[in-house]
């Protein structure tokens, strides 16, 4: 393995805080109800569109469904990183897994937007590429942000390998022909990801060189 496709949400930050300030500011803007921080972790994986369409009642057949959307995208983009941290460990991984001759990026249904500030603080340094929701690239669990990231590093599916912290995550991995690493810190525990056909597990940032060398082998 040389390669590694990084999911960004669950798997090297917690962004779950600022997501949910972002959806509720939006609820209350249009009088609809506010959700827990549980709630929204259960929304969040198949980008912001299908997390507000959760979360507004009767989803995109509420009369306010656009304007409780807008008003969450503006809100986020000012406030996406009052919270968001990377995970323990995340950042001494990278720099050994780029130190060990990894090349690495991040793909993300976050708003392209949200994807380059996060990545310009945290990631400029070990991820070579960062690839958000953008027009003309399909949404994950589709592979055509996987392929984009793969062509932009030059990589081979047989080199390379996705981590991430979900279903959407497993059903990614599968749809580009990649093995994946599940993490146990993020979104999702370790019985919802093995149901959904998990293999390799992450207990800590920590294991991840060790996994690698398993599935190389």
């Amino acid at each position: 393995m040389k390669y590694i496709i990084w999911d960004l949400d669950g798997t090297l930050m917690d962004t779950l805080q600022d997501l949910a300030d972002a959806v509720n500011y939006a609820m209350k803007q249009y009088n609809m109800p506010q959700h827990s921080i549980d709630a929204i972790r259960q929304y969040v994986g198949n980008g912001v569109r299908r997390l507000m369409v959760l979360a507004v009642p009767q989803g995109e057949q509420n009369p306010h469904f656009d304007d409780a959307f807008a008003a969450f995208r503006s809100y986020y983009m000012e406030h996406c990183k009052d919270h968001t941290c990377l995970y323990a460990g995340i950042a001494e991984t990278l720099a050994q897994l780029r130190h060990e001759g990894y090349r690495m990026a991040v793909v993300s249904n976050k708003m392209q937007s949200g994807v380059d500030e996060l990545y310009a603080q945290y990631f400029a340094d070990t991820i070579e590429v960062a690839i958000g929701e953008r027009p003309n690239v399909a949404r994950k669990p589709a592979p055509d942000m996987v392929y984009a990231a793969m062509e932009a590093l030059q990589a081979r599916p047989e080199e390379t390998v996705y981590i991430g912290d979900s279903d959407v995550d497993l059903s990614t991995a599968r749809n580009s022909g990649l093995p994946c690493i599940s993490v146990l810190w993020g979104f999702r525990d370790k019985d919802f990801l093995t149901a959904h056909g998990a293999t390799h597990f992450a207990q800590s940032p920590a294991d991840i060189a060790s996994i690698l060398k398993e599935i190389e082998n």
